[in-house]
């Protein structure tokens, strides 16, 4: 938690912590408070075994919110991070000032075969072999020696590697498991917010996306935006799936663009409702 001003929040994704931010957060801290948790399950959060569903998560950050003090917030979601802030929009409208979906997940079918694959039963079974402790351990080892340091690993392979040994240990990787089978099958992706994004059309909405997105592909991004009338779409060239560490500076200019520009929605209870019963009906 950092800054001063109005409320940010940003949600990483599945394996991710809040270490997803570090390249944007302190620019953003310089005009607004901003919240960045480890989600339950991830970085240096508990890792229970426990509900790791998008409508438990967003309760979790509503529940944090509170604690906090901070009635209302920009919620920003990467990856899973964005099938949440969805889910938390939609919860509780009331608390959502503006919506910002960054790779999201929950706007399609389509994900990484390898996200599909942790689905299927004895997966478990399976990763505790893939993912050995002692596999990074020798890795880096090698790594240290060839060269003397010399060999490097970009920003998106240094995350990459974060993640990865986060799943050597057991509560991570379970908490892992658990996470997405909560939200996709061996099909691809189970809960799509398709349905329901017309609820949203009061509350400003910013869609990034990396134009090379190997896990979620940016097709998703296109179709959210058609489904969002006054909704604004940033599709960074070059980028994959991990566009705010990987190209900071695009996706800080695309988001204090935005924060600039939109003015807070006010939703009520009332206006929810009415925009419920009139698709309904």
């Amino acid at each position: 938690m950092a800054g001063q001003g109005p409320a940010v929040v940003l949600l990483h994704g599945v394996t991710g912590s809040s270490t997803t931010w570090r390249e944007v957060m302190p620019a953003l801290a310089e005009r607004h408070t901003v919240l960045a948790p480890d989600l339950l399950g991830h970085g240096e959060s508990a890792k229970p075994r426990g509900d790791y569903s998008l409508g438990a998560f967003a309760s979790g950050v509503r529940d944090l919110m509170v604690a906090l003090g901070i009635e209302r917030a920009t919620v920003v979601g990467h990856s899973l991070g964005g099938g949440i802030a969805l889910q938390f929009a939609y919860q509780f409208p009331q608390r959502c000032e503006r919506l910002v979906l960054v790779s999201s997940g929950g706007l399609g079918k389509e994900v990484s075969i390898l996200l599909r694959a942790v689905s299927l039963p004895g997966a478990e079974l399976v990763m505790p072999i893939i993912l050995h402790r002692a596999i990074p351990d020798l890795l880096e080892a090698i790594t240290a020696k060839v060269g003397r340091g010399r060999l490097r690993m970009g920003v998106r392979g240094r995350e990459i590697w974060r993640s990865y040994r986060g799943l050597t240990e057991v509560r991570g990787r379970m908490a892992f498991i658990h996470t997405i089978r909560s939200v996709v099958d061996v099909s691809g992706q189970r809960v799509s917010a398709r349905d329901r994004l017309y609820l949203a059309s009061g509350v400003p909405t910013l869609i990034i996306w990396g134009d090379q997105d190997r896990i979620i592909p940016v097709e998703h991004a296109y179709a959210a935006h058609e489904l969002m009338p006054g909704s604004e779409l940033v599709v960074v060239p070059g980028a994959g799936h991990f566009v705010p560490f990987e190209t900071p500076v695009p996706f800080l200019e695309a988001l204090e663009g935005f924060l600039d520009s939109s003015e807070p929605s006010h939703t009520s209870e009332e206006g929810f409702r009415d925009l419920l019963l009139e698709h309904e009906t």
